[in-house]
């Protein structure tokens, strides 16, 4: 047995570290390490509320706008604000033209180069990965930035800019949308839509959302070339390489639920443990900081959280805390989001294989193509003769929470005032979830498990290719995740 530090990681948001203990070419354990400590919850207290609204976009740069909608939210549940028609559904195209972006960057820019690795270079699929997804030099490069990044205009026009809009507030959105605005949407829209039907998918994106087992993907990736679109070039590569065997992890999984209109989630908030969907108890989270370099203390709800950074604590490995729903493991992101939803494709995916490499990466595809044409159905459905933002003085006491769905997953703001002033906040990120320590009970993480029991190249263990896509398919953004 021997003991190997990957790390620091290239293509991830942040400072990722991680210890790997080996035998037979293979992960016997893993520790996660997130090395850098932040502190924006400890920067808040004292502040005004609404001084959340500024501080808290900055936490990531890729992905403000969930961070902002958090903390509106964790107003607004204070406040008891009502939020108008129109705030709801430009709040929900501002957070997915974010989430949305972050799923394509994900696929195009993190995920697929590694494909284009000299350790690949004896497959016969590798000279076509190379020329399409090799870092900065692929072709895919070049179509897929000026498309992300026109439809990142949508940002523009619903939200002032981005990173770090002003415009998501507790009662709705502060910029309303004229007329010619909409049809601006609408095109913007258009134009992404036949970017992904063109290019990503090879097909209609109701075809695509419509597949609703593992036999209908495989028939419809044999249905043209495997060049044909980047995911039948990522099907083909996958069943090559058998990714849907690596990086099973925990099979519970958790969403807070997403785009809210009239009451009624476009993604159902639950849970779903090995076959079955149930209801979430919010009430049953705990962070557990055995593990993190914070004073020790006993698990506690986020309401009533603590977050004391010390050296001191002999057990420690990583500044990230780690998150529990029932003092269980659970994985949070598209997968989860889906299998919760009930989508009969993700959900014969994980009864047949569980959450792993390959499984995680359809269900992000997958979520494009529902959620492109949503947004359309939502740009059509702003009235801009209605209004956009309701307003209401916060009492100086309270408490709340804003619970949404980032790109990564289940992303949450939990906030306490007092005489006026925030007496408290603490924040779960979607990779605290995934990415956490071990717990009092030495359960590890999701990718802690995930880890266990991967190959690993003889040659260059410390860069293995099999290591690399386990930790890429969750997607990490460890800027987000420690605070």
């Amino acid at each position: 047995m021997s003991k190997v530090l990957v790390g620091p990681f290239n293509r991830v948001e942040g400072d990722l570290e991680i210890t790997l203990e080996t035998a037979d070419n293979r992960v016997s354990e893993a520790r996660v390490n997130s090395p850098l400590y932040r502190g924006f919850e400890t920067m808040l207290v004292g502040k005004a509320p609404y001084d959340a609204m500024v501080y808290t976009p900055r936490i990531c740069g890729i992905c403000s706008v969930s961070q902002s909608v958090g903390a509106a939210r964790a107003l607004a549940d204070i406040s008891k604000l009502e939020i108008p028609e129109n705030g709801q559904l430009c709040t929900n195209l501002v957070l997915a033209n974010e989430n949305m972006a972050d799923l394509l960057t994900h696929f195009y820019l993190f995920f697929m180069p590694d494909f284009a690795r000299e350790s690949y270079r004896g497959q016969p699929w590798f000279t076509s990965a190379e020329a399409r997804f090799k870092a900065v030099k692929g072709t895919a490069h070049q179509e897929v930035l000026p498309a992300r990044a026109k439809f990142l205009n949508l940002m523009g026009i619903l939200a002032g800019k981005w990173p770090h809009s002003l415009s998501i507030q507790p009662g709705g959105t502060a910029k309303p949308i004229e007329p010619q605005e909409r049809i601006r949407l609408l095109t913007l829209l258009g134009e992404f839509r036949s970017f992904l039907e063109q290019t990503l998918f090879g097909d209609d994106l109701e075809r695509i959302a419509e597949i609703s087992s593992t036999e209908q993907l495989q028939q419809w990736s044999e249905e043209a070339d495997w060049q044909s679109s980047d995911l039948r070039r990522f099907l083909h590569i996958s069943q090559s390489l058998a990714l849907d065997t690596l990086g099973r992890a925990t099979d519970q999984f958790m969403s807070y639920g997403n785009y809210p209109l009239d009451g009624t989630a476009f993604f159902k908030r639950g849970t779903y443990f090995g076959d079955q969907a149930g209801d979430l108890a919010v009430s049953s989270i705990t962070e557990d900081v055995s593990h993190g370099w914070m004073e020790s203390d006993t698990p506690r709800h986020p309401i009533r959280g603590r977050t004391v950074p010390t050296l001191q604590n002999e057990e420690a490995y990583s500044w990230c805390k780690a998150p529990r729903l029932g003092n269980q493991v659970v994985e949070v992101g598209a997968i989860a989001r889906q299998a919760i939803n009930g989508n009969p494709l993700v959900m014969d995916l994980i009864a047949k294989q569980g959450a792993n490499v390959h499984s995680r990466i359809v269900a992000r595809l997958l979520e494009l193509a529902l959620v492109i044409p949503q947004m359309q159905r939502w740009a059509k459905a702003i009235d801009p003769s209605e209004p956009f933002c309701n307003t209401a003085k916060l009492p100086k006491e309270g408490e709340g929470a804003g619970l949404l769905e980032a790109a990564r997953g289940s992303l949450g703001h939990w906030v306490t005032l007092e005489n006026g002033m925030i007496k408290n906040y603490q924040i779960i990120a979607p990779t605290t979830w995934n990415f956490s320590p071990r717990d009092a009970n030495q359960q590890p993480g999701a990718l802690e498990q995930a880890l266990e029991n991967t190959p690993l190249d003889s040659e260059e263990t410390a860069q293995s290719v099999a290591v690399q896509h386990v930790v890429r398919s969750f997607d990490p953004c460890m800027v987000c995740t420690v605070h």
